[in-house]
């Protein structure tokens, strides 16, 4: 029997109740006569208090406070993908047949259609052994994604009966196990787990493949590993939803799971509205047959953040656990923070930094340590990838949340303001951002794309670093003032800048770019500058170099040539030797 007691105070989407003996840490529980969900957030004594995540107006002194008994969880089963839910994992689609477009308080669906019927081919036979983890069958999800049904974790014993290939829904018992005690346990197509707890494998491995993207700036510079937790930090209008975008279409991921936390409606309403007419490239279906939506806009209460973010991060673990690679995006974890500020208020405790409370660095350690590579329980490798959009206040990256989620994460892809406003994107400043996954990573480079990998990206740092030295020169005595060797590096700089860092989303050659063809482009760059500087140190101007024609293709091959016609890079490469070996005879 669920747990009763009743409300003696209320502050927003705070609420203490009496009876808090009787309820459990982060236990569900529903308050009022519209059961407005809510969770356990603090116990002293007889007192519980509680956030909820709807909104409490109405909500009074002696309204009924009623515990479920168990913690927030989501369901995990076929139905998942091309959905889009609400933190609290509740479909919208189903909201708006409820409700319409306008969600009343309190109201209940279940996140999974128990009446949809699915086709399932079991893995496993009577008398096989089975624990938590394992993988009972297959049901043919979408066309982009097969689901595999997992024992929950947990779970160990002989399977006494599985039914045959057909025909099942969610209430349709598939399988049953008998324990060591000789009890029966039903299993189904679905199971239950707590957000705030994190799915058990067999073995955590360390980052040693990159997660692909097919931007440039990213993959040669600025690499994540995969499993492996970035963060995009920038000011209004630099571009972090639309490279998650980009990211979330692109990158070598078997599933996206996107969260909108506190973003703006129109935001999310455009991703609504594009994913399903974006065609999968890996696929050729609509993007949406891989992708798991949580839309918690900054219309939401503000409570319901937190459990968007715990719910996203879960499902992510759980696709994990079948044995695919899944990246998440969380944009982001600044309106995530700024609702743990808001309910730390409410509960008046001890401020920290600008307002944030003390525990913040533990919860963004707890969000990202959940990312990462690993062997699941049934032997498969899988692994999460976490890329974190952060919104400092002005664009300072020395705030909080930016400072603290610099701690926990290995890759820091820095946007800048002026380059988003001279529409230079992705807008990554090459100064603020690093990677600490190269060194990771750089054996698959060598092994699969280019063994000089790590040596062409240390020599593009480099240039970009005496670039940004020079260019700070220039602003006090302009470029004409230096010397030819001095003003080559800030011409070979913008071939880097213009012709490989910067990058289209709208162009159809540009928008994707394999690691083959990102290794040609920076190549024959890299050479050009090197075969250059040769010819300047014979005593050539630099004005005669620079009359090359050929030159202005290193700026446009990007768009001009494909994967397809990468032997057009080596005959331009050949060209530019010519021409530079001439000036210098």
């Amino acid at each position: 029997m669920p747990n009763s007691s009743e409300v003696i105070w209320v502050s927003g989407p705070v609420v203490k109740a009496s009876g808090g003996r009787a309820l459990a840490m982060y236990e569900v529980v529903e308050v009022g006569a519209d059961r407005l969900v809510g969770e356990v957030i603090e116990l002293i004594g007889e007192v519980a208090t509680v956030q909820v995540y709807e909104d409490t107006a109405g909500i009074r002194p002696g309204d009924p406070v009623a515990g479920q008994g168990a913690p927030l969880s989501v369901e995990i089963g076929p139905g998942l993908v091309g959905r889009i839910f609400d933190g609290m994992q509740r479909p919208l689609t189903v909201l708006q047949e409820a409700t319409g477009p306008f969600i009343s308080r309190g109201t209940q669906v279940l996140p999974l259609d128990r009446e949809k019927v699915w086709s399932f081919t079991p893995r496993l036979k009577a008398g096989d052994a089975v624990q938590g983890g394992e993988i009972l069958g297959v049901v043919p999800e979408t066309a982009a994604l097969e689901h595999r049904v997992l024992a929950p974790p947990g779970v160990q014993g002989i399977i006494t009966r599985i039914v045959p290939p057909g025909e099942y829904t969610l209430k349709d018992p598939i399988t049953q196990i008998r324990d060591d005690r000789g009890r029966e346990t039903p299993l189904y197509l679905w199971h239950r787990w707590p957000v705030r707890r994190l799915r058990p494998y067999r073995e955590r491995l360390l980052p040693a493949e990159p997660l692909i993207t097919g931007q440039r700036v990213m993959d040669v510079l600025f690499p994540l590993a995969r499993g492996g937790a970035a963060a995009i930090p920038g000011g209004f209008g630099t571009g972090k939803t639309i490279t998650q975008h980009q990211l979330s279409k692109w990158c070598a991921a078997d599933l996206i799971v996107y969260v909108g936390c506190g973003e703006r409606g129109n935001e999310m309403t455009g991703i609504l509205t594009e994913l399903p007419n974006l065609q999968d490239p890996r696929t050729g279906h609509p993007l949406l047959e891989r992708t798991v939506l949580i839309a918690n806009t900054s219309n939401m209460p503000v409570a319901a953040r937190e459990a968007s973010i715990y719910t996203a991060i879960t499902l992510a673990e759980a696709f994990r656990d079948m044995g695919y690679h899944v990246a998440l995006m969380a944009d982001s974890t600044s309106r995530w923070a700024e609702a743990l500020r808001e309910i730390s208020g409410r509960l008046e405790e001890m401020p920290a930094e600008e307002g944030f409370p003390a525990y913040l660095a533990t919860r963004l350690a707890e969000f990202y340590e959940r990312a990462g590579p690993v062997v699941t329980l049934n032997g498969e490798r899988g692994s999460v990838s976490v890329i974190g959009a952060v919104s400092p206040p002005g664009g300072d990256f020395s705030e909080p949340v930016t400072q603290h989620t610099k701690r926990f994460v290995r890759c820091f892809w820095g946007l800048d303001k002026e380059l988003a406003a001279a529409r230079y994107f992705p807008a990554i400043n090459t100064t603020d951002s690093y990677s600490e996954y190269a060194e990771a990573i750089q054996g698959w480079w060598a092994e699969h794309i280019d063994p000089e990998w790590g040596e062409m990206r240390q020599a593009t740092l480099k240039l970009l670093q005496e670039d940004y030295q020079l260019q700070r020169i220039v602003k006090l005595i302009g470029e004409e003032a230096l010397p030819d060797s001095q003003r080559l590096t800030l011409e070979a700089a913008r071939w880097l800048k213009e012709g490989f860092l910067q990058q289209s989303a709208f162009d159809a050659t540009d928008m994707f770019c394999s690691p083959a063809k990102q290794m040609k482009m920076l190549s024959l760059i890299l050479d050009t500058h090197r075969r250059a500087r040769a010819v300047l140190n014979k005593g050539i101007p630099l004005y005669q170099i620079r009359e090359i024609p050929e030159l202005g293709e290193l700026v446009r091959m990007k768009a001009k040539w494909g994967d397809a016609e990468l032997a057009e890079f080596d005959g331009l490469g050949e060209t530019l030797k010519g021409r530079l070996e001439a000036l210098g005879t």
